[in-house]
């Protein structure tokens, strides 16, 4: 008989008088990695709240290892002990390995800390595992998968029966994730379970045991293992196969122009090795790094108003040449000034070409007429802080077009976007490819990507190569599924 570790039973929940979750049930079994693929964002920061937290629901019960730990009529704990590991790093910096895992967990009473103790007390851990971290390692000099490691053991040692792994393929490589399936099948065989979450249907079906899909705060379906094929599922991923695989049905069709020759050397890799590699006029390309050290190097890289790329030959200021343009990972909080109106938010990027601008009145109402069917009319007027999260991103986008660049270079553009939002930024690379703007979209995760991108390249410490086998098969998959 199957051992139950979490259950929520017709749990209705609501923030501030909105319903985040109605209706919604779940259970979870010992021993198992139980799947959860977010169709649209809604309601999953809820789940992940209450898995914790016993907040007020207002409808439902939520039980932890059998025991009722919450209900309509009032919490009866106030928290469980599940671990939820994401993008932010919950470890404690300044401090090591071992006194993240064993020091900082719940129960410990020693008041006089053994080191030595500690150190040896991780040494089985890592062997279970075929790890190997140093005690002594201070956390923030951990990579990101190490540092996912680190997490995972600390729930093991505290005794947390559920693990959350929310979107982790975002930040740790295709070769990490494979050891770290290897990690959860271990723990799973001692009664350990998992909850793991993600957008990417071919992760879910590589790892999970049962998977769920979360559409408007309510668990549409849940499906076993043997089921878990497109072709069985193709009635209940209609909303996931329209805003995914529906997508290249309409994809970019401009045929790419000349090449462009790009090369840069990032000053934290050993011997400043040269990465150079081409894009066509019009082409979107996929930079896949490596590893998270990799990535993190790019981004460094690429957000420094002083380094300098090499375009077809000529060096080039990345913070101030009209030919290039950098999108963050999360441009609605890093790319917008809220000190500044919409529209001089949105002609920045025109300034780099035509300085005049900002002394032109009848430029910024010729853009004002052209876009107001685009935008809105609303728009132009609002302070950018009361923007929606999808006006603050047509105003990035368009801020791009305006300033017409030869290449953009995108970190990590769909991070933390669900299903809709995915697609609705899809949509506005195809309207920079539609200019004949050639895009760069760094990542680790080549799921992410692959649908909009025309080719894969390979980033590591050598250098960068082009990658085709796996971008190829799911090309031919994605053409099985429309046959």
């Amino acid at each position: 008989m199957k051992q139950e570790v979490f259950r929520m039973e017709r749990v209705s929940y609501t923030e501030q008088g909105v319903k985040k979750l109605e209706n919604f049930n779940i259970q979870i079994y010992a021993g198992e990695v139980m799947g959860l693929i977010p169709v649209n964002a809604h309601g999953k920061n809820a789940i992940l709240k209450l898995l914790q937290n016993n907040l007020p629901l207002y409808d439902g019960y939520i039980y932890y290892n059998g025991e009722l730990v919450n209900s309509w009529r009032g919490a009866v704990k106030k928290n469980n002990r599940v671990s939820v590991i994401q993008t932010q790093n919950r470890l404690v910096n300044g401090m090591t390995v071992a006194d993240n895992i064993f020091v900082l967990r719940q129960g410990f009473r020693q008041y006089f800390l053994k080191t030595p103790l500690l150190k040896k007390q991780l040494i089985p851990f890592m062997q279970d595992i075929d790890m190997d971290i140093s005690a002594d390692t201070r956390v923030e000099k951990l990579s990101a998968f190490e540092r996912v490691v680190v997490e995972l053991l600390r729930a093991i040692v505290g005794g947390y029966h559920l693990i959350v792994l929310d979107e982790i393929s975002i930040f740790v490589s295709e070769s990490e994730m494979k050891k770290l399936y290897q990690i959860m099948r271990h723990y799973t065989a001692q009664g350990f379970s998992f909850l793991y979450i993600s957008s990417h249907f071919e992760e879910i079906e590589r790892i999970c045991d049962r998977t769920g899909f979360l559409c408007n705060g309510r668990l549409q379906k849940i499906v076993q293992k043997p089921d878990m094929s497109r072709k069985n599922l193709r009635e209940y991923l209609q909303g996931y196969d329209k805003n995914v695989w529906g997508y290249p049905e309409a994809g970019h069709s401009r045929p790419p122009g000349r090449d462009i020759f790009l090369e840069w050397t990032l000053p934290d890799i050993s011997k400043r090795q040269k990465f150079s590699f081409s894009v066509k006029e019009g082409e979107c390309v996929t930079l896949q790094a490596k590893d998270n050290q990799i990535l993190q190097s790019c981004i460094s890289f690429l957000t420094d108003e002083r380094s300098q790329i090499t375009m077809d030959g000529r060096t080039r200021n990345i913070a101030a040449d009209r030919a290039l343009s950098v999108v963050s990972a999360s441009p609605t909080g890093t790319m917008i000034f809220p000190e500044m109106s919409y529209m001089d938010n949105l002609c920045m990027g025109l300034a780099r070409r035509m300085p005049a601008v900002w002394r032109g009145h009848k430029v910024r109402a010729s853009i004002r007429k052209e876009y107001t069917d685009i935008l809105g009319k609303e728009v132009f007027d609002l302070p950018v802080e009361e923007l929606s999260e999808r006006q603050k991103y047509q105003l990035v986008y368009t801020r791009i077009a305006l300033q017409k660049p030869a290449v953009v270079l995108l970190i990590q553009p769909f991070m933390g976007a669900d299903m809709p939002h995915r697609r609705f930024i899809w949509e506005m690379l195809e309207q920079l490819l539609d200019k004949g703007i050639s895009l760069v979209l760094l990542s680790v995760n080549p799921l992410d990507t692959w649908l909009v991108a025309h080719r894969t390249l390979k980033m590591d410490a050598h250098g960068i190569r082009e990658e085709t086998g796996e971008f190829e098969e799911h090309k031919m998959l994605y053409s099985f599924m429309k046959s």
